[in-house]
């Protein structure tokens, strides 16, 4: 790919341009040396499992033969860091001569778990042969973070890992379904390895847009004759690079969510509680990268213009009432208090804008905190209504206060930072001043060591909107619909969806049998006092427990009243379709999640026949 003309110039020409790679490649591993310790106690542990699960069914030679060569390369990795450490600044020629040696041992490690698979299944009990697949499948799993940027050093390991595990799976005859599990494995490979193919030119296109944003910044310094110029370029980079991260943001999406769903298929199939812990925390890796990957599209979709602004009043009281009821139970969990005050104020501003503000200083008051609590509050001052989140934690040094709304900035205190502390990529609170300035008001921050942090926003007032003027302007929402008198069955096996489905239906008027199961249902019809008078509508999920499906629910139903046609809605998780023809041949009308309290609305209303 050719660079632009002026970034061309600034770096100075082909030559230069290979140079700079050649030093970028140099400088990120200096960061995987700085990442060796984790790695070694990854292999660590690694070993230490697989000697309990081995240790009494695998030969003692074999197995201490094994161990001790494992061990032995431990050993030298960390002598290799330790010189490392006492020359972190070596040249350009000593650290091309370590990258060999280091990619050495990382391959001969690679191997040997390679080797640990070929030599150890096939012993022991099937949950020890499924958590030696786990445990070697975890190592190609932290693969892809460190060694995404180095791509033949990656697929070299990852083919040392998994080839020999496959081969031994598949030559396994003693063994039932061998082909579908190597079959599993070998989808499993091809699915990292596009994974790291898919960082890699992620991270990799990342640090050449970075450098050439750089390159055009210092033009425009020095050649101030062609500022325009160099700054529509400047800008046709960024508007590049933001495109860029929304579409690795969606592809780098799609292998994570194979691979959840596989780790799941997994879950399913065992019950030993520490193979389950495995499989658990796999699927917690694939929710973190899913919530970063968010984080990441979130800012493009604000650079690119994809965020739309619509002022509104906003009554704080419901908004209150919603953080409260979103993060009451994870402040209660870390023993802190979370209050509200202020809450009769209206304020005008993009609603759901305020409400991704305010949940991101709530989210991120409460992860510094570990002791007191937090506060939102809402005040007036000087006709303007100032709204503030106030927490008890660790603050922030003052040096680090001008930057902390900064992309990728993380603040490092006096002291370090706990494990639940390191989330992220330090965007949460980029993505706050990014929507701030897109409602046209500044954000604010305060802050002392060791006391806590407020940050502060201006909103002007809002005026609250009487209820005939609601009901006036409200084209979005069905007019005067009431469920009074109505009685309505929910079927959902999810407890709090359930109870927001009911919550919801009783604040409409509507009486609710709310049940979990089809089981509970047949009882409540065959109770001995009878489930009295035909409900007006029914409310199923589609998938529900122990195979069973809304179809099911809806046919006990209606066979207890064949005499009238039970109206109903089923709502199912799936946007893939399929499920027209049966809403055709079994009379229902079906919705997509997440439902809208206003869809559902009108949903109902058009089922019910209300106007």
């Amino acid at each position: 790919m050719s660079a632009p003309d002026g970034a061309a110039t600034a770096a100075g020409g082909p030559a230069d341009a290979v140079d700079g790679e050649e030093h970028h490649q140099l400088d990120h591993v200096r960061a995987l040396f700085t990442q060796t310790p984790a790695t070694l106690t990854g292999n660590a542990v690694g070993l230490g499992l697989v000697l309990l699960l081995f240790a009494g069914s695998a030969d003692p030679v074999r197995l201490a033969v094994w161990a001790t060569l494992v061990g032995v390369l431990l050993v030298l990795r960390l002598l290799h860091y330790i010189r490392y450490r006492r020359n972190p600044r070596a040249d350009d020629t000593t650290m091309r001569r370590w990258r060999v040696s280091w990619k050495a041992l990382v391959l001969l490690q690679g191997a040997m778990w390679g080797v640990a698979a070929w030599l150890f299944w096939g012993l022991g009990t099937p949950y020890d042969r499924l958590a030696l697949l786990l445990i070697v499948y975890s190592y190609c799993l932290g693969s892809v973070q460190l060694l995404s940027t180095q791509w033949r050093v990656f697929l070299a390991f990852i083919s040392l890992v998994l080839v020999p595990t496959i081969l031994r799976v598949a030559t396994d005859t003693s063994q039932p379904g061998h082909w579908q599990l190597a079959g599993i494995l070998t989808l499993l490979f091809g699915i990292t390895v596009l994974m790291a193919r898919t960082a890699g030119s992620a991270l990799g296109q990342a640090i050449r847009l970075k450098s050439r944003t750089d390159a055009l910044a210092l033009q425009l310094r020095i050649e101030k004759a062609e500022a325009d110029a160099a700054r529509r370029a400047a800008e046709a980079a960024s508007r590049a690079k933001t495109q860029f991260f929304a579409a690795a943001s969606h592809d780098l999406r799609q292998p994570l969510h194979a691979m959840g769903l596989f780790a799941e298929a997994l879950r399913q199939r065992i019950r030993d509680p520490e193979v389950a812990s495995l499989v658990n925390s796999i699927n917690e890796s694939v929710d973190a990268l899913e919530g970063l990957f968010g984080e990441l599209l979130d800012i493009t979709r604000i650079d690119t213009g994809g965020v739309e602004v619509n002022p509104a009043p906003v009554r704080l009281k419901e908004l209150f009432a919603r953080l409260r009821l979103h993060f009451e139970p994870v402040a209660f969990e870390k023993g802190l208090a979370l209050s509200f005050r202020g809450e009769q104020h209206v304020v005008q501003a993009d609603p759901v804008l305020l409400e991704r503000i305010l949940r991101n200083l709530v989210s991120n008051a409460i992860r510094y905190t570990d002791d007191g609590g937090v506060l939102v509050s809402c005040r007036s001052v000087q006709g303007r209504l100032r709204v503030q989140v106030w927490d008890s934690g660790i603050g922030i040094p003052e040096a680090h206060l001008s930057r902390v709304f900064e992309e990728f900035f993380q603040v490092q205190g006096n002291r370090p930072l706990q494990a639940h502390q390191r989330k992220g990529l330090g965007l949460g609170l980029a993505i706050v001043k990014r929507l701030a300035d897109l409602m046209g008001t500044a954000i604010g921050v305060r802050s002392r060591m060791g006391h806590g942090t407020v940050f502060t926003l201006d909103l002007p007032p809002g005026k609250a909107p009487r209820p005939l003027e609601a009901a006036a302007g409200g084209a979005r929402t069905p007019i005067g619909l009431t469920l009074e008198g109505r009685h309505l069955v929910v079927v959902e096996d999810e407890a709090t969806v359930r109870e927001g489905l009911v919550v919801l239906l009783q604040a409409w008027g509507a009486t609710v049998s709310a049940f979990e199961t089809v089981e509970a249902v047949q009882d409540w019809l065959g109770a001995p006092d009878g489930a009295g008078a035909p409900p007006d509508l029914l409310l199923v999920d589609y998938r529900l427990p122990h195979g069973a499906t809304g179809l099911d629910a809806l046919a006990a139903v209606r066979a207890h009243w064949p005499q009238r046609r039970l109206p109903a809605i089923v709502i199912t998780g799936s946007s893939l379709g399929g499920h027209e023809d049966e809403a055709v041949t079994h009379d229902f009308h079906l919705l997509i999640k997440p439902v809208l309290p206003n869809k559902l609305r009108a949903m109902i209303a058009f089922k019910l026949g209300v106007r």
